[in-house]
Parts: C-alpha cells; structure tokens; sequence
C-alpha cells in the first residue's frame, strides 16, 4: 500500500505541463501535499480555504518586496476547499512565496476577505521578513521559504526517558545566553545552548524544555518605557507553527532554516538529554479586531478562529483571539504540526501553554470528549511522545487534575507550586495538603491519569518569580513593564526573608539560601516529575519582575556571573539532583522493603503520628521500597521543618542491625550535604532546625 502510495506521487511529479500562466510550466498540484514542496522537476504548492472565490499565488526574489511573479490559480486546479498548483523548473534558492484570496466580506459571519492582503501559508517551513532579532520587517508582509533539508541525522536514537525518571529544565532560547557572561560564540541562539550542553549534563537534568521556538514576531507590539524598546521577548504570539524562530539562528543561510535548531536536538540526544517545545495552539499573533492580517484571518477567519454569533473574536486566551482547535480542519492542521516536529526535528514531547481551550468547542463551551484531545492522545506517531498540559487558560477555567488526559497527558501542577511555596514560608494551614503533593498528589491524579507520572512538580517557571527573587521579594516589581505593576500575578506566596530585594544583611542574605536549599530538596524529593527554571540553580534574579514576557535586556537574561558568585549553592542543587537518580524510591513505588517499613507514609515530628494536622509545623515523609537485584533496601526519609524555632523530631523506628544517616542538611553552613557517605545517627531524636529539611537513608549497620 505505502509503495502505491509513494508511486502515485512520483507519477504524477513526471506528468507534462498543462497550461502556461505568467510565463511559467504549470499542471494541477498534489492536493495531498500540504505548503511548498520541492519535487523532481519544481514545486508543488498546496492552500485550503472553505469560503475564498479565488487564490492568487506570489512569487518574490530574495528580500524582495514586491512580487515578480502573480500567478492566478485556475478554478479547475482546485479540489473541494483546496488549491494546488504544480510549477516546472521552479528553483526554491531563487524565491520567497505568498498568497492572496478572493472571497466574502461580512465581518458578522467572521467572513474577512480581502484582495489586497498577502497570507502566509500556514503550512511555511521558513519565513522571511525579519532581517535580525528585534529588527522590524521592511514590508508589511510575512514570506514563505521552501526548506531544503539536507540535515543528516548521525542517529535517529529517542532518550525515551521514563516520565518518573525526568528531571526538566526549563529555558528560553535568547535569554540562556544572551548576556555577555554566558561567554558563548553565539550568544541568544540555538549554536549558544550547544556551546553550554557541558554544563547542562554536569547539572544533571535529563530534558530540556524550550520557551517558544515557532516563528514569531518580537516587534508586534512594540512599546518604548523610560527611553527603553519593549518587544515582545517571550514569544508566545505565533506567526508560522511549522516554522523555526529565524532570529534564533546563529547562521541565516537561505533555504537550511532549521538545520541549526536539529544539530542542537541531535547534540541534546547524544548526551541522553530530550527536547520538548512549549507550543501555543491557543491563539495567534493575528490578535483580536485590530491586530494584523498574517495568515488564519484572510485565509479562513470563521475556520480558525473562535467567533461569537456577530462574528467577535472570543478571547480565552488573554491575547485577542482563540484558535478554534476542535474544528475538524483545525484539527488536523495541528496534528500534521506536531508529527513534523516529531519527524522532522526529532522532538520529544510537547509543552501545550493554556491547554484547557484545547477542550473548548467553537462556542468556548468545554466538552467532555474534546476531539483534538483525543486525536492527540491516540495519534500512532506520538504514541511515544510526552505530552504536557498547562491546564488552565484565561477564560477562568482551571483543570490541575481534571484535564482530559486519556491516560497519556502530564500536566503542570499549579497545585504543587502553591501547596509548596505556602508551607515552606510558614503557612501551616495546609499541611495536609502539602503532603498530598510530596507523595505524588493521589487525591488529583486518578482516573484517566497516569498517577503520580501525570504531575510535573514545580515551584518556579518561566511565567512568575525566580527561585531567588521568591524568596527576596513580598510583592512584584514589575514597573519596567510599562504597565504601573498592574500586570504579573498579584498571588505569589513569596516571603523577603524580612528586607523587600537587595540587601547586605549576611543573616537575611543565609536565609534566602537556605530557603532556596529548602524548595529544591524538596522539589527533589517529590514523587512526579520535577521541573526548574533555568538560572534557578545559581539563584539568578529578574529583580522582582514576575512577568518578564516584554524585557529582552538583563531583566530575563540569565547572569552567568552569579554561577561563580552561588558556586556552593549551584554544587548543592546538582547534588541535590544526583540524590534523586541515587534513589529511585523518590520517583516510584518499588517492591515491598525488606526492613519492614511502610511504602509512602506522611506524618508529623513523631512517626506515630499518621495524621496530618492542617497546622503541622513539621512534615515527615517516608518512601521505602525494594528494587529487584539491588543489595539492601531504598529508604529515604525527608523531613521540613517550616516553623521558625528548632523542632526536635524522631525518625521511624528500625529494626536490630539498621540505622539512620542524614545525606542532606539544609541548615548545616557549607556542609550542607553530604557527598558520599552519610552521616551516621546514634539515636533516633534529631534536632530540626528552624526553617530547614533534612533527608535520611538507611543503612545497614
């Protein structure tokens, strides 16, 4: 079948022109085909649209603004919604690409055609119209390249990292190396993470996860604040879904768009580290009524969008408008997405920001069996591919353990984060629950989850304060936005320690590291997937900025100077992580222990005492279990400490010939950890110091 298949393209690649239009060899194209396909003998281009009259395609030079060539697509070159044209001895070095539509304008029925406007296909595997990273397209148009690919992958090798195993290390591609103390060759590029993968193995992390990396446009909403330009830096305003950001490219050489960001992926998997992306099928770049025609508005506004009966855009998002991702035609233009990235890019696991519109019908209305949801879920090509939910949007509605995941999706526990960062500020009243979210969240994660394996644990990430400025800061700074600190989340859960930001106090300045020591053990010592942000493992800062979307400058640029500053801090979190591979309890229940202790237990400072108060100044967390063809059993018990005075705790009782040792002491100075050997306890009463965590194995005596 797939021989026929291949054939029935290759025959109809040596069909002889049928007509001749603006002085170009043309025949019918393979609708099947989607975008800009180069072929034997020219280029196949395919576009649908339910509702246009007519397509006009426009062919460009180089950096052109202007079009050398319109060709008209004939009416009998169309099938059903789709038009598609085959042009001979068409070379894809020599041309930029759009197109242009005919059709009804009635803004009430979300109709929006117009002749005059030039639409990207949604289907471009390159775009032009950028000259460099910040700098403003010369014409209003976007353009379309055809990509060569020539990449050869040395290994089609997947890490396919178990969910329990992973450890994911957030990062945006500009921001990780931008700044002139990250000393890399190509600073904000795809070639500057290569040149830091040394450092991202030494850490120990296992994925990393990449902050849009879809074509989008910084300069959209350009802002000038106090004599400062203010881009859109995060890029969560999608332009081309198929498309690698150009700017984030050390090399620009025409027609290899891509190459750089697949040489990172490969290079990411020889050192057993995958790659997810953080993609945005929630809205576009387009906005709401006002916003630009790039690409879904002329092409198919009713299609794409969410639109109320008068034809308004609805605005789950937050960003002016709402894909209409359970529309059939949506549908399946978002999985041809996702399996080419899989395919052609290699990556492995996708990051769905405000993934609960990806359960909204074309009225906003969630549904139950939400068609993209599924279709996604049992897609044969990502059967393999971790999926992520960020399970909440605009809209109000909120999913941290109600999102559709059909036994296949993790998602970010928001959960988590706000448990954890409350308790370990001295909010007791939800030690219960805090426990809950140590021991992997069993009262979210059931049915149509996959356990514990669904949470992704976090106390920090890209959208909300750094692990540093948490714990620096009571309330956002955020008026270098431009915006008088209305914007940013006003519900941090963050404590100063006693001082609003910068201080010289050396007891203010320990405590803040000892709270940052307290979250990561933690985090680490959680059953789920941990997540961190990059630069969190050297305590950079954004300066109280929670909502950093807009700063390119040293705001969200990571501060390398602050890894040399925070060395001992940095040895402690990759430590930290090290102790998590170490013991493979934390991350998964295992056979029964042999010693005779309990599997997964919380308690108080007392072991006996199995029921959490919601005023529990002491957590005690216990995960035990035995890992066939291991010598002695896997043991590790974390206790926090969240009150300001010392508490003095008792360690679960062990049998004849067993002991405890402390592996980790937040409050112990600059010996916080211990690196090979534990420190051995003769008894089992232990002073807990105020606002610190210590973790315990057992040992055979």
């Amino acid at each position: 079948m797939r021989r026929n298949v291949v054939n029935s393209i290759l025959d109809h690649d040596r069909q002889k022109p049928f007509d001749e239009i603006s002085g170009f060899s043309v025949r019918p194209g393979n609708c099947l085909l989607n975008g800009a396909t180069k072929m034997n003998d020219g280029v196949n281009f395919t576009i649908y649209s339910r509702y246009a009259t007519s397509c006009e395609l426009l062919l460009f030079r180089r950096k052109a603004d202007m079009p050398y060539a319109i060709i008209r697509i004939p009416e009998r070159y169309r099938t059903g919604g789709i038009y598609s044209i085959f042009i001979y001895s068409l070379k894809i070095e020599e041309f930029e690409y759009c197109y242009r539509f005919n059709g009804p304008y009635d803004p009430s029925r979300g109709l929006l055609f117009d002749r005059k406007k030039l639409i990207l296909d949604p289907y471009a595997r390159a775009v032009t119209g950028q000259r460099a990273w910040g700098a403003a397209k010369s014409s209003g148009a976007y353009h379309a390249r055809v990509v060569r690919d020539s990449f050869v992958w040395r290994k089609a090798d997947f890490p396919r990292t178990k969910m329990e195993d992973t450890i994911i290390y957030e990062m945006h591609v500009r921001g990780f190396t931008r700044h002139k103390s990250s000393k890399v060759k190509y600073p904000g590029t795809f070639a500057g993470i290569i040149e830091k993968i040394p450092y991202l193995k030494k850490l120990g992390i296992t994925a990393v996860e990449l902050m849009p990396v879809f074509e989008f446009d910084e300069t959209i909403n350009t802002r000038t604040h106090n004599g400062k330009r203010l881009l859109e830096y995060w890029g969560y305003n999608t332009v081309s879904f198929f498309a690698p950001n150009t700017a984030y490219s050390a090399s620009l050489e025409y027609n290899e768009e891509g190459t750089e960001l697949k040489e990172l992926i490969q290079l990411l998997k020889d050192n057993k580290i995958e790659v997810y992306l953080d993609v945005v099928f929630n809205h576009t770049a387009e906005g709401d009524k006002n916003g630009p025609f790039m690409c879904f508005k002329g092409l198919d506004n009713s299609v794409y969008y969410m639109l109320t009966p008068g034809g308004e855009y609805y605005n789950f998002s937050g960003c002016g408008n709402t894909f209409n991702c359970n529309h059939p035609v949506v549908v399946r233009y978002i999985m041809d997405c996702l399996r080419y990235w899989v395919t052609q890019y290699h990556v492995d696991g996708f990051r769905f920001d405000l993934a609960s519109i990806l359960g909204r019908n074309r009225k906003g209305i969630p549904v139950g069996d939400p068609p993209l949801l599924r279709a996604i879920s049992e897609d044969p090509v990502l059967a393999e591919t971790k999926l992520i939910a960020e399970p909440w949007d605009a809209g109000g509605m909120y999913q941290v353990g109600s999102f559709p995941a059909y036994g296949r999706w993790a998602e970010w526990n928001g959960r988590y984060r706000d448990a954890l960062r409350d308790y370990l500020k001295g909010n007791f009243w939800n030690a219960e629950e805090t426990a809950d979210r140590i021991m992997g969240s069993p009262d979210l994660y059931k049915h149509g989850y996959n356990g514990f394996r669904s949470s992704i644990n976090f106390i920090t990430c890209h959208d909300g304060f750094t692990l540093h400025d948490l714990f620096a800061y009571n309330h956002k700074h955020n008026e270098a936005n431009g915006w008088n600190n209305v914007d940013g989340a006003n519900d941090n859960r963050s404590w100063n320690c006693g001082v609003e930001g910068p201080t010289d106090d050396p007891v203010i300045r320990a405590l803040r590291l000892k709270m940052m020591r307290n979250a990561i053990t933690v985090l680490m010592c959680s059953r789920g997937t941990p997540m961190i942000y990059a630069g969190d493992e050297f305590g950079n800062t954004q300066h109280g900025n929670n909502n950093s979307y807009c700063q390119d400058n040293e705001v969200s640029w990571l501060n390398w100077d602050y890894l040399r500053l925070n060395k001992d801090f940095f040895n402690f979190y990759r430590n930290v992580i090290a102790f998590r591979k170490k013991h493979p309890v934390i991350s998964r229940p295992l056979q029964p222990a042999h010693c005779g202790l309990p599997d997964c237990i919380a308690c108080g400072a007392n072991p006996d005492d199995h029921v959490i108060g919601r005023a529990n100044k002491v957590l005690g967390i216990l995960f035990a279990g035995h890992e066939e063809g291991a010598v002695g059993d896997d043991v590790v018990y974390m206790a926090i400490n969240a009150y300001w005075e010392p508490v003095e705790i008792r360690l679960p009782a062990l049998r004849a010939g067993l002991s405890w040792g402390i592996n980790i002491n937040t409050d112990a100075g600059d010996n916080v950890f211990y690196h090979k050997n534990a420190e051995f306890l003769k008894s089992p009463l232990f002073l807990l110091k105020e606002r610190s965590v210590a973790v315990f194995t057992l040992f055979h005596q």
